[in-house]
């Protein structure tokens, strides 16, 4: 039977969350405390630490009802530093003038109360239809390997993939309303050392300077066009980030040279096909160059479709917003997820994420609350 204790309000367990101090890999009790929201609305829970055994990464998955259709809310517990010259205490969820402050409201703790609470809701106004879960990890804001990706593919081997999955993250720009992501670029780095000989620049027949093949390597790159975008994407973008000598004297030819570079790429490429691309333009100019490539996700697009346009329904209904269906930002945990399931983001107003004083409008809470409250409805539960 429904409990009127349920966590129908968002705000109570959005200021409960900003009160642990989980900045990434510490948790603080925050997966505990949404663990006895969830059992005590039905829910069963697993706590699915992944890593080394010294240091795992705390993930919490938690599901109520059988078969389908069967939706999966994601997200993260984590938060990142909150930094120096806030003007509110950036873990005592202070309510001022209507708005809520504290490290993680926009990104993303208030978007996980707010899918926890409209949960409560469908629960206690419905028989509930098919399944519902929640995949929250602790590591989103850090390197992001042990946290969603193992939990994943945990769930694919019990068969337990659901039917689409929807991430909180503060996809809305301005307003909430603005923005439903259905889909994110690849993103990729690379590293490239080209070794040369030392020397005295009045002697360069003696020496061999590495900065000149270098130089020829990035103009190679940074001169193609990678393409010319999509209908879903941007074109892709080659940003050369760092280059670097070393070298402090205006008389010698330095013995290496090293460049950084980043690619945001769409779903005309690979991370292994660009990989592929590099190492060859380098090799053709220095062939004795290394390269370190570190590929943090493929690009990916879930289709619109039946899913997607009920999320855009209930923001119309709540916001009186048609929100733009878009692509661009940078990665979320949603890399992980797309390879087994459709996928879309939707969550609060991002304007303060990562910034001092976060915060968001208290009524944007309720009004996202209403919003998944609607999609649940319009998906069939």
């Amino acid at each position: 039977m429904p409990d009127s204790s349920f966590p129908t309000d968002p705000v109570p367990l959005a200021r409960d969350l900003l009160r642990c101090r989980s900045v990434t890999p510490a948790d603080d009790g925050a997966q505990a405390l949404l663990a006895a929201e969830l059992e005590k609305m039905g829910f069963e829970v697993f706590a699915l630490p992944f890593g080394p055994p010294d240091a795992p990464t705390p993930n919490l998955y938690a599901r109520i009802g059988q078969g389908r259709p069967s939706l999966c809310f994601a997200g993260h517990t984590d938060v990142v530093p909150p930094g120096a010259g806030w003007t509110h205490d950036p873990f005592a969820a202070e309510l001022r003038d209507g708005r809520l402050y504290g490290r993680g409201i926009a990104d993303m703790k208030g978007g996980v109360a707010c899918s926890v609470a409209a949960i409560a809701r469908f629960l206690e106004k419905h028989p509930l239809n098919g399944s519902i879960s929640l995949l929250l990890t602790g590591d989103e804001e850090g390197p992001a390997r042990f946290g969603t990706k193992p939990v994943i593919a945990w769930l694919a081997v019990r068969d337990e993939l659901p039917d689409f999955c929807l991430l909180g993250e503060p996809t809305n720009p301005t307003a909430l309303g603005d923005t439903i992501k259905i889909g994110r670029r690849g993103s990729m780095n690379a590293e490239i050392v080209v070794n040369g000989v030392q020397g005295h620049v009045a002697y360069p027949h003696l020496a061999d300077n590495p900065v000149h093949r270098l130089l020829a390597v990035l103009m190679d790159l940074t001169g193609r066009t990678l393409d010319d975008g999509t209908e879903w994407f941007a074109p892709s973008s080659l940003q050369v980030t760092s280059v670097d000598v070393g070298n402090a004297a205006t008389n010698v030819i330095p013995a290496d040279a090293r460049a950084r570079l980043n690619i945001r790429f769409n779903d005309r490429h690979t991370g292994a096909a660009l990989s592929d691309w590099i190492r060859a333009t380098v090799a053709r100019h220095a062939p004795d160059a290394t390269v370190d490539i570190a590929i943090s996700g493929e690009a990916f697009l879930t289709q619109p479709g039946k899913a997607v346009e009920e999320l855009s329904q209930a923001v119309r209904q709540v916001t009186g917003r048609t929100p733009k269906l878009d692509t661009g930002g940078g990665t979320s945990d949603a890399r992980f997820i797309a390879p087994f399931c459709p996928v879309a983001e939707f969550g609060l107003v991002g304007a303060t994420m990562h910034k001092r004083d976060e915060h968001v409008d208290v009524s944007t809470l309720e009004d996202l609350t209403r919003i998944y409250l609607t999609f649940m409805e319009g998906f069939g539960l």
